[in-house]
C-alpha cells in the first residue's frame, strides 16, 4: 500500500467521543500536499491513527449545509 501523509489545516469541531477516547472530528486536512478539503473521520486520542472517513471538497461540503439547513428537523 502506498504512503500518504496528511496535515491537518484546521480543527473545526468534535462531533462525539467514543468510550475508548476516539473523536469523531470535522476537520480541512490537506491530503499529500494537496488542496485542504473537509473531512469526517474518527481519530485515536493521540492523533497518530484514524477510521474510515468521508472527504468533501467545499463544493461538497457547501452543498451539505445547505441540504441539512433545508431540513426542518435538525
Amino acid at each position: 500500500m502506498p504512503e500518504f501523509e496528511w496535515k491537518i489545516v484546521e480543527k473545526i469541531a468534535v462531533l462525539s467521543t467514543s468510550a475508548k477516547g476516539w473523536t469523531k472530528e470535522l476537520n480541512l486536512i490537506s491530503w499529500n500536499n494537496r488542496e485542504p478539503k473537509y473531512d469526517v473521520r474518527e481519530w485515536n486520542p493521540d492523533g497518530t491513527k484514524m477510521g474510515k472517513g468521508v472527504t468533501l471538497s467545499a463544493e461538497e461540503a457547501a452543498y451539505l449545509k445547505k441540504a441539512l439547513n433545508e431540513r426542518d428537523e435538525l
